[in-house]
């Protein structure tokens, strides 16, 4: 398939709207939806908007955690007396890679975060002619998308903003540069890469894709303050604010890179509670919705701009799409 060199990446939580990947469309792009950990319904409604050619990024299913030692302590802190949250650990996989299968306006890509395809799910996506690509942040992984069928690879770098898409929920992020990572996982799998994380100019594209087995650049934060973008009112005044974000469990229980807050200060040894701590959370957030906030963003938040796709697309590039 023929792809451009700068993708706009899923960003779950509201920035990904069919506007923002329409928009992606229109200016020669190809944007993600993204819709996380929410429901299936919400993702058939945005499929049903969206114009021109787009991908979809789905979270893999959690295996449910053996103990609720660490959530019960946790809760226990931030909401005490509450009853423990109900919560999906499948992510409503099933439903969702359903209904992209069903859809009459069906994407071009899907790609996984969190863990890979099954590769009867990457058959049944070639027979509606859509690739499948597997978000990895470690060679290891790299190697079993590969065996399992994966098109391409995401490879996620340090610097990226949101989760960082490790297979596990209590693994430590391979830390590793975006750059040194890449050329490891290209010495272990020949599949073409999408680079992904810190992305901020054209030099960072014209740099990246010079690396080997690089086919494009996956750019999520650079169109968080689009034109088109789902951002929240809060958060594009946050974005606008500036300052420095961190990869901490204290988001969500994951390890995430967000905008530092007086929360993520004070609970940097949070454990691996994803997706309890959201819920859990959500009171304080809205007393105290900048102290608290949840504003996922990569490295060098001064750096970001507004405008529409297109123009921050122009600022990326220009770059012609390759075939692979």
């Amino acid at each position: 398939m023929k792809i451009p060199t700068v993708l706009v990446a899923p960003m779950a939580g509201g920035p990904s709207s069919p506007e923002l990947v329409s928009a992606a469309a229109r200016a020669g792009s190809l944007g993600f939806l993204a819709p996380g950990g929410g429901p299936a319904s919400t993702l058939v409604g945005w499929m049903s908007q969206v114009e021109g050619d787009y991908g979809v990024n789905l979270f893999a299913k959690q295996k449910p955690f053996d103990s609720l030692i660490d959530v019960r302590r946790v809760a226990a802190e931030l909401a005490p007396g509450e009853p423990l949250p109900e919560v999906d650990y499948s992510n409503e996989w099933d439903a969702k890679f359903a209904a992209i299968l069903a859809a009459e306006h069906p994407p071009v890509v899907v790609s996984s975060t969190f863990g890979p395809f099954a590769p009867e799910e990457i058959d049944a996506l070639h027979e509606r002619d859509i690739a499948a690509w597997i978000t990895v942040t470690t060679p290891e992984d790299a190697v079993t998308a590969a065996e399992v069928g994966a098109d391409a690879l995401v490879v996620q770098g340090p610097d990226a903003g949101g989760h960082r898409s490790t297979w596990t929920v209590e693994e430590e992020p391979d830390s590793r540069p975006l750059e040194e990572l890449i050329r490891a996982v290209a010495e272990r799998t020949h599949l073409p890469i999408v680079a992904a994380g810190g992305v901020r100019g054209k030099g960072d594209v014209d740099k990246l894709v010079q690396l080997p087995h690089v086919v494009a650049v996956s750019c999520g934060s650079a169109f968080l303050l689009a034109d088109e973008a789902g951002t929240s009112p809060a958060n594009r005044e946050l974005l606008a604010a500036g300052g420095q974000s961190v990869a901490s469990r204290a988001f969500s229980g994951r390890v995430a890179r967000g905008l530092a807050t007086d929360f993520s200060r004070t609970h940097e040894d949070m454990p691996a509670i994803y997706p309890y701590l959201s819920p859990l959370v959500s009171g304080l957030r809205k007393a105290d919705p900048v102290g608290n906030a949840y504003c996922l963003v990569g490295t060098d938040v001064a750096k970001l701009s507004g405008g529409s796709v297109a123009e921050i697309l122009r600022r990326l590039g220009p770059h012609q799409g390759v075939v692979y």
